[in-house]
């Protein structure tokens, strides 16, 4: 009996390896290049992963290579997985987005990948290294800190900075105070930190300070800050706030109201500017770029010529950052008074109406003192003082300017508008005010504070006075020391 030949079963045909290249190429987050690291995975759960972060849109590499932006592990073993992924010949590692599982499975949640946080890193271990230098001589009071102009600590204090703002904009003072201490402290650095080993005996870090700074250092930048500066709120609030004569509480109206720009709030009905603020949105363009240091200068000779055709025994001096060694501010601002006690009271009302005749003044809010002795000391802390003052918006010619102005490209204009505030103590709290308007704010309060705690005194813009015999310090009027510029 013969038997037909068996047919031969034919073959599956393999697709073409290009094909799982196409599948990648047409998904839809192309900027997101995930590789998932199968130690401690398993194949089977990594090739099931695979194939979900696919169906979602998600490119998943089979190599690890230089194209790979995130590697996501389910090895807690942090020192093993790092030694492992430095044994790869990766050419930047610091590039790389080294997770914890939590970032897949929360990002094959939301359906697309959900934002870097501190929660999701795998860190790398660092060594710790020899402290740059002692430090354990910086005292937890700025006041006794000596801070020069030249911070080498940049990369940690702007994004402290940006923390400090999220945290004033949210009404959390604690975390906020917090973080502007931490930056302080790091400015009165002479040296640069590179580890966070070298800040253990350094005051006023604590542990979210310090896991902002070693994330920096190992990444480069901070997630938390990234997150903070993408939020369409902490963008909006930065964004109104920075118009003279809008505070927090104004922009969060705003903002909450639906308005995202200025146009917005311009164009809407229901929102009534008072003067400060229409000034503000008019001059915007001037008045939030920054003064120069030769235009401080300028505006200084322009309000002194002014006080001393009204009266030849004034003492204007230059106050605020400026006075503090900066060669750029946001405003300039002035103390203005007289040798003669009383003599200062209606000397601010004269310059604006001065100012106001030779065509300088574009925009002028007057507040009349209401400083009364017999209310001092004041317990509560207060970060203005009770003197006369004013803030204005002066036309500065570029002329006048040493140098020319600080002058926008495009701008052909001769002139700028500048920011200016002046402030009119009687001459016996000259000294004191001069230490408050001076600055920095941090200084001040870590001033206030160590009179407060060290001392047993209180201190502020108007006296000193000690606590165990309530007396008050007043310095002696010697008028011919007195600085003028």
């Amino acid at each position: 009996m013969f038997h037909a030949p068996a047919t031969p079963r034919p073959k599956k045909r393999s697709k073409p390896a290009q094909d799982s290249f196409c599948r990648r190429e047409e998904a839809t987050f192309q900027d997101v290049r995930i590789f998932l690291v199968e130690r401690k995975m398993g194949r089977s759960r990594r090739s099931f992963l695979t194939q979900l972060a696919r169906s979602k849109g998600f490119v998943v590499e089979d190599i690890l290579s230089d194209a790979v932006t995130h590697v996501v592990s389910e090895d807690s073993q942090s020192s093993s997985l790092w030694a492992w992924l430095k044994g790869r010949s990766l050419s930047d590692l610091s590039t790389v987005n080294v997770l914890d599982i939590s970032w897949f499975t929360d990002s094959m949640r939301e359906g697309r990948p959900v934002p870097v946080e501190t929660k999701h890193l795998i860190q790398d271990i660092l060594p710790e290294a020899p402290k740059a230098a002692p430090v354990n001589t910086v005292s937890q009071y700025a006041c006794q800190r000596r801070t020069t102009t030249e911070n080498n600590n940049r990369i940690f204090t702007d994004a402290f900075e940006v923390l400090a703002e999220n945290y004033e904009f949210n009404d959390i003072e604690g975390r906020c105070l917090a973080f502007r201490r931490a930056a302080s402290v790091l400015k009165s650095l002479p040296w640069a930190v590179r580890c966070v080993g070298a800040t253990q005996d350094l005051p006023c870090l604590g542990e979210h300070t310090k896991a902002v700074m070693k994330e920096i250092l190992q990444y480069g930048r901070s997630f938390e800050v990234e997150k903070i500066l993408s939020d369409e709120r902490c963008q909006t609030l930065k964004l109104f706030t920075s118009v003279f004569g809008v505070g927090p509480k104004t922009a969060e109206k705003w903002y909450r109201r639906g308005l995202r720009s200025f146009s917005e709030v311009l164009a809407q009905p229901g929102i009534h500017l008072n003067r400060m603020q229409q000034s503000g949105f008019l001059h915007y363009g001037d008045i939030s770029r920054a003064v120069s240091k030769a235009e401080a200068r300028a505006v200084g000779n322009i309000i002194d010529e002014a006080v001393h055709v009204i009266t030849p025994n004034a003492i204007l001096a230059l106050t605020g950052g400026f006075r503090r060694g900066k060669d750029f501010g946001h405003d300039v601002d002035f103390i203005l008074t007289t040798t003669e006690l009383g003599k200062e009271e209606n000397l601010l009302i004269s310059i604006i109406e001065s100012l106001k005749k030779q065509g300088l003044l574009l925009f002028s809010d007057y507040q009349a003192s209401t400083f009364d002795i017999s209310k001092l000391p004041s317990h509560r802390f207060e970060a203005m003082d009770h003197f006369a003052k004013c803030f204005l918006i002066l036309r500065l010619e570029g002329s006048l300017v040493e140098g020319g102005l600080q002058r926008a490209q495009g701008d052909g204009r001769e002139w700028r508008a500048v920011r200016v505030d002046l402030v009119s103590p009687p001459v016996d709290r000259y000294a004191y005010t001069m230490l408050g308007w001076t600055g920095s704010r941090m200084f001040e309060r870590d001033l206030r504070r160590f009179a407060r705690l060290e001392r047993q005194m209180l201190l502020d813009n108007h006296a000193l006075y000690d606590k165990t015999k309530v007396e008050d310090f007043i310095i002696p009027r010697q008028t011919d020391s007195l600085p003028r510029q």
